[in-house]
């Protein structure tokens, strides 16, 4: 039989078997099933320990006292020599670590009674636990067993007081989505803990293209080397890691022996791995882990949390003398755990002593067989999902018989610091740690970059760009060269549209530049050896057959620029033409009628209208000219001679403006007249027209019509109003150039 190693944890409370009526105290056995040979069993069993004492110490009116009873699994030892051991339950279909855990948990169901058990430490050894407790109806509580592949299984006497991995994977999703990454690899070990996590994240990232790359739980540094190495072929350069701690820093520590937490790397980190990072190797591994985010349960600081954490330094320092190690959020669990039970034994009614059925003189310690029934098992059970408490780790409360908490923290681990960059919960999802702005902190990443990474990039190899490079047009592209390196770094309207668009990729792509310095023909770029070609590049039919365009981002067509010639008319009587000679006429017109009509209607009671008629005359018609300049000297008597006046001032007004408007046209705008109006006349003229060097304008104009004799290339817009400056004999009488070229000499 395989050895059982027992500890009783009882004599602390044996003064409660003592008294009479009110003051007696029943003894309540509960089991503990961990592996002593572990820190951090070590450590969880001093929160237990001290979870119990501050409980009655708070609590001595109650009628119940729990009696821990404490079993070493001696996992490493059973596993060691399981060939040896003769064994009579069939455990076949199990693996070598859930032997231990599972004789250790019959042999307490059996031998000693106990009520319930606390445990199992980790998600591999839960499974036949499951089944034991369902069989028994003795509810199991554990605090570190986190796998979500245990909840689909129908265990109502399966209770974990800690959370289940499948209540952080939305939190991965706020993160992705934050940074708008596509593409993640998730790396999980190979067992109940790693498999029961990945379909929980692969539906939360539907979105997403998730890959996965497993890795066994016994691997070797070369099995972990060949796997990362794998990864590093693919194109993806965020992981999401999960996986025991102890496994997951040899991932770490490869992964940067390889160079795979370098600059444009992205690495996560889950729940569990996240809290217990700081507790291998004294913290000392947190140096590796510079650049990684995590995701780890929020437990909020309290008075009672950093006084407990205080005591707890002492006694475990007083227990373990040679362990130095801090205290960990499954330890908080563990310690809530206890105060839970003890909670939802006091509002328990214990009538019965054994278990039915129970047959404790067995010859087997572990006979499968004789297991009995707990008879307050379903009473307990309903008494600990009904249990409300404020615990060290946060609010105590179970639904459908797991721990339910709803905030994580983002975690970056910066040199040997793990600094909170932000929170996570289901009602707002991301928020700043520091203010309530629904954005992350500044996130430090690997290499030390503040750039976010955009999680995808082309292994070993740059996106190879050509730049066409013209000597007198540098507002689209510019090649600025370094005089002490000689480094050549492309500017200019085309570099910046096209490095706007590379960050807005889901995926890091480095461009390495290649100039070509003054091209004769853009054409031939097409069939160079590029990736891609950046510049003041036309979209053409013949160019398409051959490669691919993105959408245009400025206006495309061709222009034709000419000389003005300036047509200034020296003529006197040039203020004679804004109105043609039937406006002046009419206008004219007008003016004699408007003064007669005003003459009309006031020469009878108006003595300025009453003097000789040579007079008369003249001052109705000077009335009516000097309304334009609102000079009147005579008064107006009559009410009809006013209206009249109204109408005619508005009249004059509009006359006059529109005089006005012609005459400053006709004397700057119409003055400047183009030397050639058609490309037809330029044609039939034979004048020489020119073009912009390289461009696709000059295969243009030969299929309109223009002889290759008439074509002249221009290299810059200087040169180009130094043709058309030379008049079409020395020079150029019209040149052609793409809109984008032209808006570029202005």
């Amino acid at each position: 039989m395989v050895k059982i190693s027992s500890i009783k944890n009882g004599s602390t409370w044996s003064r409660s078997q003592v008294g009479l009526g009110k003051n007696q105290t029943s003894e309540i056995n509960v089991g503990v099933v961990l592996d002593l040979n572990t820190t951090f069993s070590k450590i969880c069993l001093t929160s237990i320990n001290m979870s119990l004492s501050d409980f009655y110490e708070d609590h001595p009116s109650y009628r119940t006292r729990l009696t821990l009873h404490v079993r070493d699994s001696m996992e490493d030892t059973v596993q060691a020599s399981a060939a040896e051991i003769p064994i009579t339950i069939s455990l076949v279909n199990y693996v070598l670590d859930e032997w231990s855990m599972t004789i250790a948990a019959l042999d307490l169901i059996k031998n000693e009674q106990v009520s319930a058990i606390i445990g199992p430490i980790n998600s591999m050894q839960a499974k036949f636990m499951i089944r034991l407790a369902n069989k028994t109806q003795v509810p199991t509580i554990t605090f570190s067993a986190t796998s979500p592949l245990w909840t689909s299984i129908k265990s109502p006497y399966f209770v974990r007081a800690t959370l289940d991995d499948s209540s952080q994977v939305k939190s991965f999703a706020s993160i992705i989505k934050f940074f708008r990454w596509r593409r993640v690899v998730a790396i999980y070990v190979d067992n109940e803990f790693g498999q029961g996590f990945m379909p929980f994240l692969a539906d939360t990232l539907q979105n997403v293209e998730v890959n996965r790359s497993v890795i066994p739980p016994e691997a070797n540094d070369d099995q972990i080397e060949k796997e990362l190495r794998k990864l590093m072929t693919r194109q993806t350069r965020v992981f999401v890691v999960h996986m025991e701690s102890s496994l997951s820093l040899r991932i770490f520590q490869k992964a940067r022996e390889i160079g795979m937490m370098e600059e444009w790397y992205v690495w996560l980190m889950t729940n569990g791995m996240t809290h217990m990072m700081r507790h291998i190797d004294r913290g000392h591994s947190l140096n590796t882990l510079e650049g990684v985010l995590g995701v780890r349960s929020h437990v909020p600081k309290s008075k009672e949390l950093e006084d407990f954490r205080l005591r707890w330094k002492r006694r475990f320092e007083k227990e373990n003398p040679s362990i130095r190690d801090d205290l960990n959020v499954f330890a908080l669990w563990a310690y809530d755990s206890i105060t839970a039970l003890a909670m939802a034994v006091e509002k328990t009614s214990f009538n019965s002593s054994r278990y039915d059925n129970g047959n404790a003189s067995s010859k087997n310690r572990t006979d499968l067989g004789n297991v009995g029934v707990s008879p307050y098992g379903p009473n307990l059970r309903k008494a600990l999902s009904e249990v409300r408490f404020k615990g060290l780790a946060g609010y105590f409360n179970l639904t459908d018989g797991q721990l339910n908490l709803s905030t994580f923290e983002i975690i970056n681990f910066i040199r040997n610091e793990e600094r909170i960059i932000g929170l996570w919960t289901r009602r707002d999802g991301l928020m700043n740690a520091s203010s309530n702005k629904t954005k992350l902190g500044t996130v430090i990443w690997q290499g030390k970059s503040k750039v976010v990474p955009k999680g995808w990039e082309i292994p070993g190899k740059k996106l190879r760009v050509g730049v066409p490079v013209k000597k007198g047009f540098f507002d689209f592209v510019k090649v600025n060269i370094d005089p002490i390196t000689n480094k050549k770094t492309p500017t200019g309207y085309a570099i910046e549209i096209f490095e706007a668009a590379l960050r807005e990729l889901p995926y890091s792509v480095i461009p390495e530049y290649v100039s070509l310095e003054s091209p004769n023909d853009y054409n031939s770029l097409v069939y160079q050896t590029w990736d891609a070609v950046v510049g003041d590049l036309t979209i053409t039919a013949n160019r398409s057959l051959y490669v691919d365009f993105t959408l245009p981002y400025t206006e495309s067509g061709v222009s034709m620029m000419v000389p003005v010639r300036d047509n200034e008319n020296k003529n006197t009587w040039v203020f004679l033409k804004p109105w043609s000679l039937d406006l002046w006429v009419t206008t004219g017109c007008f003016f004699v009628l408007i003064g007669f009509v005003v003459w009309l209607f006031e020469h009878r009671v108006n003595t300025d209208f009453r003097r000789p008629p040579h007079h008369q005359i003249g001052t109705s018609f000077w009335f009516s000219f000097s309304t334009m300049v609102f000079a009147n000297r005579e008064k107006v008597v009559s009410n009809l001679a006013r209206f009249v006046m109204v109408v005619w001032c508005f009249v004059m007004l509009v006359l006059t403006q529109s005089y006005t408007a012609n005459l400053t046209s006709f004397l700057t705008v119409q003055s400047l007249q183009p030397t050639a109006i058609t490309v037809n006349d330029l044609i039939k003229n034979g004048d020489y027209v020119g073009y912009q060097c390289g461009t696709f304008v000059k295969d243009i104009l030969l299929d309109l019509g223009f002889h290759i004799n008439q074509l002249k290339p221009f290299d810059s817009a200087k040169q180009a109003d130094e043709f058309l400056s030379k008049g079409k004999s020395k020079g150029i009488a019209a040149a052609f150039d793409e809109v984008v070229g032209r808006k570029q000499s202005k």
